[in-house]
């Protein structure tokens, strides 16, 4: 902890995982791209699949410190929070999605903003109704239930793209205009159901966070996180033998193998820098995680605008801003693959430079 009680270790791991977020959403062309920086095409975990929920499972412990200093109950002025928050995340999503022609006839309504203001609504909620006993039930009836709904509602093939609940349900409440098409067919990997475990891995990340708030002996407290990680991780991962591991749907494997790999890797970073004392090299993911929001909206922003709106002449017609940075700059320095790798990379040290004057001038934009 630093001496203003921010757990340091969590502003790093939250600007890590900011970082990994703009660089697997960045890269020069979708057909040169390592394949560890693309998604599991279905069944599966990639170190790009870990992205989205240790995001999630960074939003539940920075909850519990969040809420922390107004109690740990929920009350009037906590839940007026939450939904104001909720709802300016989700609506910031809808807009992203929205943005540059404003077609709403055929806009996307989910994304990850969406996911992510709906699993921090419910997630605090529940966690702040429940003490910690009840709150290990309610996560257990969140991660079975959705077990049984997935199994229990497909006569065939319950965890196979065409045919799982999760489809089906989306298409149902939105139609097939406004769901994601990148799977070839109508399917939305934060969609509606789907959403619903989300909520389990916020629900995991704020006990975690009570944990180190609560218990003494930095020492101990890595050596209990690591074992409650391994813990998480093997039963994920075991239990992805009946109910596979995956993140479009967000299966509850997925969840307790996510959730135990985040804790994993949070405690390296304590051990590392709270218990050890190594934190300069760490300075720059401090200034993606202290902005986390802002700078992901506004790469979102940024790439939509060099993409449609932003177009250069070129040879007898013209190409976008985003393909002529690439084609034009990347690839005659390193080539196609890896020159997508750096145009990714290059935006990267873009956005660093931005957070950074914000940092420096103790700018945080919160909701």
């Amino acid at each position: 902890m630093s001496t203003s009680g921010r757990l340091i270790s969590l502003d790093v791991l939250r600007g890590l995982t900011i970082l990994l977020m703009i660089l697997v959403n960045t890269p020069g062309s979708w057909a040169y791209v390592y394949p560890p920086l693309r998604h599991a095409e279905w069944h599966g975990c990639t170190p790009t699949d870990l992205v989205f929920p240790f995001f999630l499972f960074i939003v539940g412990v920075s909850a519990w410190f969040s809420f922390k200093k107004y109690g740990t109950k929920l009350s009037r002025t906590t839940l007026f929070k939450i939904l104001k928050r909720a709802t300016i995340i989700f609506l910031l999503g809808f807009l992203l999605n929205l943005y540059p022609f404003f077609d709403f006839e055929k806009v996307r309504v989910m994304g990850v903003l969406q996911r992510i203001a709906i699993a921090y609504a419910f997630g605090a909620i529940i966690c702040l109704s429940f003490k910690r006993k009840k709150l290990l039930f309610v996560l257990g009836l969140i991660v079975l239930g959705y077990w049984s709904l997935l199994y229990f509602c497909s006569a065939e093939n319950p965890y196979s793209l065409n045919e799982n609940i999760v489809r089906k349900f989306d298409l149902f409440v939105f139609g097939e205009k406004h769901i994601y098409k990148g799977f070839g067919i109508p399917f939305d990997p934060e969609g509606l159901l789907s959403t619903i475990p989300s909520i389990a891995t916020v629900i995991i990340g704020y006990l975690v966070g009570q944990f180190i708030s609560l218990e003494t002996g930095i020492l101990l407290k890595i050596k209990k996180l690591v074992l409650y990680g391994v813990l998480l991780t093997v039963i994920g991962f075991a239990w992805g033998f009946l109910f596979p591991i995956n993140k479009a749907l967000w299966t509850s494997s997925f969840v307790l193998y996510t959730a135990g790999l985040a804790i994993l890797f949070l405690a390296l970073l304590i051990y590392v820098i709270d218990f050890k004392g190594y934190n300069k090299w760490a300075k720059p993911f401090v200034h993606f995680g202290t902005n986390p929001l802002f700078i992901f909206v506004f790469s979102g922003l940024y790439v939509k605008t060099i993409s449609y709106l932003i177009e250069i002449p070129f040879k007898d017609s013209t190409i976008s801003g985003y393909q002529y940075l690439y084609s034009q700059v990347f690839v005659p320095i390193a080539g196609n693959m890896n020159g997508s790798l750096l145009f990714a990379l290059a935006h990267i040290a873009v956005y660093w430079v931005i957070c950074y004057f914000l940092y420096k001038n103790r700018i945080f934009i919160k909701i």
